[in-house]
């Protein structure tokens, strides 16, 4: 648990610096999440971090898939100034970071809707993952407006990420996975490498894939084939693997 919140807290700083040299062309530009400008991201990583600080800063979403719920969490902090939005993440983050390292070891469950149900030492795994993606596919090019090379990653945080769609693919996609009578295996290479396997039975299909460029293929951001992943497999499991996804 320990390098999970270290990871936390290095992207934290990586978000701090990112932000601290924006102009205010930069904030209201197009990131690479559709119909969210820069500072709709930071102002979405900030929420995330206020549902396990203190909900009541937050609307509430009712009933919402995830992806709805943040939309609309958003949109509730379109009138906050760059700054009101930046000094929200910094309050945010730091306090959340304290409260995640408390989960270290936690086995209660926790239903978070569409996203699936986990035990609270997984929690800080999906900020990881959030922060893994959006601090560098999404603000830098050639998704995101920014023009300077995406911040570089350790192991920590790569592993960190992973650990979330380790634990998050089989619940997430637990409709395509259903319809293979046999596995599914990822076999991850490189810093943080790991195979991960999900499905009883007979492997039907085998991507093997760069550690560090899977994130983005799992979420659909690029295919498969451009993250330079090689796809082997019969044709009905291929067809699931390019179904899946994580968020």
């Amino acid at each position: 648990m320990t390098f999970v919140i270290d990871a936390l807290g290095a992207d934290r700083s990586v978000a701090l610096g990112i932000c601290a040299g924006l102009t205010e062309a930069d904030w209201a530009a197009p990131s690479g999440c559709a119909g969210w400008s820069v500072q709709d991201l930071i102002s979405h990583l900030a929420t995330t971090y206020w549902l396990v600080v203190d909900r009541s800063q937050l609307p509430d979403a009712g009933d919402r898939p995830a992806e709805a719920a943040n939309d609309f969490y958003v949109e509730s902090r379109r009138d906050l100034s760059p700054a009101a939005v930046l000094a929200d993440y910094e309050q945010a983050s730091a306090k959340a970071l304290d409260i995640l390292a408390t989960f270290d070891g936690q086995a209660a469950e926790l239903p978070l809707g569409d996203l699936g149900t986990y035990p609270l030492s997984v929690l800080p795994t999906a900020f990881a993952f959030e922060h893994y993606l959006h601090l560098r596919a999404d603000l830098f090019a050639p998704r995101g407006p920014l023009p300077a090379p995406p911040p570089p990653a350790d192991e920590a945080r790569l592993s960190s990420a992973l650990d979330w769609i380790q634990a998050a693919l089989p619940q997430q996609n637990a409709a395509a996975l259903a319809t293979l009578d046999g596995a599914i295996e990822l076999v991850l290479e490189g810093p943080a490498a790991r195979v991960i396997r999900s499905g009883p039975g007979t492997v039907l299909a085998t991507v093997t894939c760069a550690a560090p460029d899977f994130p983005s293929a799992i979420t659909q951001r690029v295919t498969g084939e451009s993250a330079g992943a090689r796809l082997v497999g019969t044709p009905a499991a291929l067809a699931v693997v390019r179904q899946l996804k994580i968020f």
